[in-house]
């Protein structure tokens, strides 16, 4: 048996590509892929493009035991892919990872590439001879984008299939600080547009887009008062317990003697299990339909929901050292494998970093990330009694 990876460097070696999910994710996927095939994991890419022709890949790498076994194992699911940088305000750049006191810094770091470093860590510390059930280390593409790569796995890689049929503890990597989340909110959002004729103001020859637009935003404001005071719209099992009803406009008009031309709103909502927020987006729909306006659905993910007395979350907890499972109420790729029965969202680092402008990881979280994904695998991987 080799020695374990040190994770620092291999975090360090991740957070340098540049993965942005408008740009393609084959380097770092390719990059995970080689140090996942040192340890003896057999490794399956499944590329797709997405809709602007960028090649997107998705690996699923299996290392299993060295004697046939009827176990179900882990499947760990972390996404590679990274938001943009608007702006850096840390230490060094979002793509040079700088360390300084017990935080590393840079894009990626939290969300969700320093978990993925646990977990390859964590298996780089198991004795593939003591191995007793499979090791499953899933990497996806476009999470941040619609659940894009989850999506197309879900559809596509036959090893999906052997996953659903096998039914696996099922890790959703994201950061939770290494506490049990057995359910999450989903998201849904869409766009408005009303078209003018953009001209010179002091004439007659201009359309403006706001015309339209206004009214529309009007129905909007009223929607998120509904969505905020109407009980059939709330789910006390998360905080907050509404599906908070986003929205915002730009007629990107930068001057005032030009009648705007074109208007864009945009609204956002957080679907909980039982509340998927139909009525508001069928009234939202109807208004624009009204005002002659366009509506574009983007691409959203579903909520998340296992029951808290599932055996494997119960167990997660026990291993978590938390007396009971959370809810979130941001969204995850696990909200796509509904055919997974036994998921939890489980990961080191703090939500609250995520996406942040000088986005960091404890070195501390990424230790007891490590810690605890040894200890799952120990347990579901390597005891046979588990």
């Amino acid at each position: 048996m080799n020695p374990p990876l040190d994770p620092l460097p291999l975090l360090i070696s991740l957070i340098r590509h540049s993965s942005v999910s408008v740009d393609s994710n084959v380097a770092i996927t390719e990059a995970v892929a080689r140090t996942l095939a040192q340890l003896g994991f057999a490794t399956y890419r499944y590329d797709y493009n997405d809709d602007s022709g960028t090649r997107k890949a998705n690996l699923v790498a299996t290392r299993m035991p060295p004697t046939a076994s009827i176990r179900p194992g882990i499947a760990y699911f972390s996404h590679t892919d990274v938001v943009p940088v608007e702006a850096w305000d840390g230490p060094g750049g979002p793509f040079d990872p700088t360390v300084v006191d017990d935080r590393i810094y840079g894009r990626g770091s939290c969300d969700m590439k320093g978990s993925l470093v646990a977990m390859m860590v964590a298996a780089s510390m198991i004795d593939p001879q003591q191995q007793t059930a499979p090791i499953r280390i899933v990497c996806t593409a476009d999470e941040e984008t619609g659940f894009l790569g989850a999506k197309h796995l879900v559809e596509t890689c036959p090893l999906y299939r052997q996953m659903v049929q096998s039914q696996p503890l099922t890790i959703i990597g994201e950061p939770t600080r290494c506490e049990v989340v057995h359910a999450h909110k989903g998201i849904e959002g869409f766009s408005i547009t009303s078209i003018g004729r953009a001209a010179h103001s002091s004439s007659r020859e201009g359309i403006n887009a706001n015309l339209a637009m206004v009214p529309m935003l009007n129905e909007l404001l009223r929607l998120y008062h509904v969505s905020e005071s109407d009980p059939r719209l709330r789910d006390m099992r998360f905080d907050p317990p509404t599906v908070t009803w986003n929205f915002g406009v730009s007629d990107r008009c930068t001057a005032v003697n030009i009648t705007p031309g074109r208007s864009d709103a945009w609204i956002s909502l957080r679907t909980m299990p039982d509340i998927n927020g139909s009525e508001l987006i069928h009234a939202m729909k109807a208004k624009a339909a009204e005002l002659g306006l366009a509506v574009k659905t983007w691409k959203g993910g579903p909520p998340m929901w296992v029951d808290a007395d599932n055996a494997s979350v119960r167990a997660m907890c026990e291993l978590a050292q938390c007396d009971h499972p959370q809810t979130v109420c941001y969204a995850t790729d696990g909200g796509e494998f509904t055919e997974l029965v036994n998921r939890v969202v489980c990961g080191p680092g703090d939500i609250a970093q995520a996406h942040t402008s000088d986005e960091w990881l404890s070195l501390d979280q990424l230790k007891r990330g490590i810690e605890l994904y040894h200890q799952v695998l120990l347990r579901w991987c390597v005891k046979s009694n588990a």
